[in-house]
């Protein structure tokens, strides 16, 4: 079977490309960043308030820290503004927007796999550990 990298015609010699996809799926691969940028890409620009209410399970921690990743990664823009009380705005940069689109594929194998998935998963609950 080939690897994945071999397989992408896009797949470069350049080490700094693989090591900035293996860094990048290590951020984007967690609980909550493909969440926040679906909901982002879905609402268009959110206060950091309509952010935690529109994703109910995620702690103010956790939402800031993968804000504050995704911002350095350069997937959304923070804009402070300065009022009383603070109100602080963040948008999908035309690269999250991107990392969304190229993420689809993801989506579309769940949908295409998820019988053969859901079926594997019964016969592993099912069997004798």
């Amino acid at each position: 079977m080939e690897s994945i990298a071999k397989s992408c015609e896009w797949h470069a010699a350049d080490p700094r490309i693989d090591a900035l996809v293996h860094e990048l799926i290590g951020n984007v691969a967690d609980k909550w960043t493909m969440i926040l940028l679906e909901t982002l890409e879905q609402h268009g620009e959110l206060r950091f308030t309509q952010l935690s209410k529109l994703v109910p399970d995620i702690s103010q921690k956790m939402l800031t820290q993968t804000l504050r990743r995704m911002e350095r990664d350069g997937m959304v823009t923070r804009t402070v503004h300065a009022v009383v009380p603070p109100r602080v705005d963040y948008r999908l940069t035309p690269t999250g927007e991107s990392l969304g689109e190229a993420f689809c594929g993801v989506w579309r194998w769940a949908e295409a796999n998820l019988e053969t998935v859901t079926a594997a998963r019964a016969r592993f609950d099912t069997r004798g550990r």
